[in-house]
């Protein structure tokens, strides 16, 4: 799958001046991303019409002429097919999209996707030439969302094994090998674990995305329809999993709120998600049972 294709699946979580002023807003194309990988995903790959989308964005806040816009970008960029039945568009993901949304799938799924084997890290050294701020901020972009953080330029920590050569060949970014070096590592005696997590992680701001998470969906949010919900709950969950890592907890506080996060998605996401199908084969026109 390209580059692009992955830049535009991670920055689908990333913030922009309006995110700033509004820091627990999600871009539309977030929601989108979400709305496929939570609720289409497994099910047919019927196109899907218009009306639907901007229904959908509209309950969660989006302008009809962003919503629009949105799809009409992600068509452009590729992540979207676009298709005509009579005077009506309809769209669905690419196949190189969906492939990376069924990847990225693993993770949003995983029983424990805070935890890791205990005591195995992957170190990481690569160099770009600052000429290559592109290809740079790809290259951060998918170690971030592989679990990386930065000890310092160039030099990167993530905790378990990551198969690099992997990710970086699913991003379509094969070349950056050629310029790195990677190798599983454990911490000698007498390395403080904790103040390194520190140093490559900001651990506060994660703790505080993770109690935020709980506190928005330990009582699910009244006045939205389950298909606007699961798909609010599936951007909120990709935003956290993209903030942490796994980060051991035994290197944390007792008190480490992760577990909690992820019993909470689970909860919810099972609740909501029938409901959500239903909706969606009301609006698609298809007989519901039951």
């Amino acid at each position: 799958m390209s580059a692009e294709a992955l830049e535009e699946f991670e920055e689908a979580g990333g913030g922009d001046a309006a995110q700033a002023a509004q820091p627990n807003a999600h871009r539309p194309q977030s929601l989108l991303f979400s709305f496929f990988g939570g609720v289409v995903r497994g099910r047919d790959r019927s196109p899907i019409p218009t009306s639907v989308f901007l229904r959908l964005l509209g309950e969660l806040g989006v302008a009809e002429a962003a919503a629009r816009a949105t799809l009409a970008r992600m068509t452009r960029k590729g992540l979207l097919e676009r298709s005509q039945v009579g005077r009506t568009a309809h769209y669905r993901l690419t196949p190189e999209t969906d492939a990376l949304v069924r990847k990225a799938a693993d993770r949003v799924t995983a029983s424990a996707p805070f935890e890791h084997p205990d005591g195995q890290w992957t170190l990481l050294s690569y160099s770009v030439p600052e000429s290559r701020r592109d290809l740079r901020h790809r290259v951060r972009a998918t170690l971030t969302w592989a679990g990386f953080g930065g000890l310092r330029d160039g030099l990167w920590i993530a905790p378990g094994t990551v198969d690099v050569g992997a990710v970086l060949a699913d991003a379509g970014l094969a070349e950056v090998a050629g310029l790195a070096e990677w190798f599983a590592a454990s911490p000698s005696p007498g390395v403080r674990v904790d103040q390194l997590i520190r140093r490559a992680w900001p651990v506060d701001r994660i703790r505080e995305s993770h109690e935020r998470f709980i506190r928005t969906w330990w009582s699910e949010p009244p006045g939205q329809d389950p298909l606007a919900q699961v798909t609010l709950l599936g951007a909120d969950w990709l935003r956290l999993l993209r903030s942490d890592p796994g980060l051991p907890a035994r290197f944390l506080s007792p008190d480490w709120p992760a577990a909690q996060s992820a019993a909470v998605y689970r909860r919810c996401y099972e609740s909501l998600l029938p409901a959500a199908h239903r909706r969606l084969d009301l609006e698609l026109g298809r007989t519901v049972l039951g």
